[in-house]
């Protein structure tokens, strides 16, 4: 049971007062020995527990993922997935959104568009792809549609302002950028809605890694701007979302 059919069983005196209490300690989470799931995250921030998988076991997967959807969680997410977890979904798991680019699942997924704004995911370069995929992926399981404006890069900079009427009407832009990172800089100057910026390892040896971009969207002048981890679309997403929702 969550919180709220525990308290209407208590209110309609389904259950006594301490049996309300033992449930809702017990309801918190699930101790699976290896991992404690949180079954309290959707009533806590809206959306339920995200699984990160990179290094975990496909069986201590398949056990977190099973007890989410016990638990009647939806719209579960599951970030960072290698081939070897992808097929163990595929095998194990069904009502499931498959997004291999994006290296993620959607389990028990209800499709529902919640919200009326929208958010714009706009990329410098098709390299950062699998970025702008997790982004549009945890958008859509938070009820949030979006739309990619893809390779919009300053070294070809016609591209963006060729979309930029179109970009302004989102409620919040999302901008991917390995290399340099310049391009969350040249948006956060055009438009007057939020922007994050998602920096990207793509790059050459001095980009290190994403550090370069990291540290060129963190001194950016647009104000307005915020950023988020190298490669973090799930992060910036979820930010996003948590725009939107205020927003509606």
């Amino acid at each position: 049971m969550d919180i709220k059919e525990i308290l209407e069983k208590l209110y309609n005196k389904e259950i006594s007062v301490e049996d309300a209490k033992n449930a809702l300690s017990s309801s918190s989470f699930a101790d699976l020995g290896f991992a404690k799931v949180d079954l309290e995250r959707k009533s806590r921030c809206g959306h339920a527990e995200v699984i990160f998988s990179q290094n975990k076991s496909c069986e201590h997967l398949k056990k977190i993922i099973q007890t989410l959807i016990d638990n009647k969680q939806k719209n579960i997410i599951a970030t960072r997935l290698s081939e070897e977890q992808f097929k163990m979904i595929e095998r194990e798991f069904k009502n499931v959104r498959f997004n291999y680019d994006a290296k993620l699942c959607v389990f028990n997924k209800d499709n529902i568009i919640k919200y009326k704004n929208k958010a714009a995911v706009v990329s410098a370069g098709t390299s950062d792809f699998y970025v702008c995929e997790e982004i549009r992926e945890t958008l859509l399981a938070m009820g949030i549609e979006s739309r990619a404006f893809y390779d919009c890069g300053v070294a070809g900079i016609k591209r963006l302002f060729a979309n930029l009427e179109a970009i302004k009407k989102f409620s919040v832009i999302i901008v991917v950028a390995g290399m340099e990172g310049a391009l969350a800089s040249v948006i956060g100057g055009l438009v007057d809605c939020p922007i994050i910026a998602v920096p990207t390892s793509v790059g050459y040896g001095a980009n290190f890694n994403g550090l370069a971009a990291l540290l060129s969207m963190l001194n950016s002048c647009a104000a307005g701007t915020v950023v988020v981890n190298i490669d973090n679309g799930f992060g910036a997403a979820y930010a996003a979302a948590k725009i939107i929702a205020m927003r509606g």
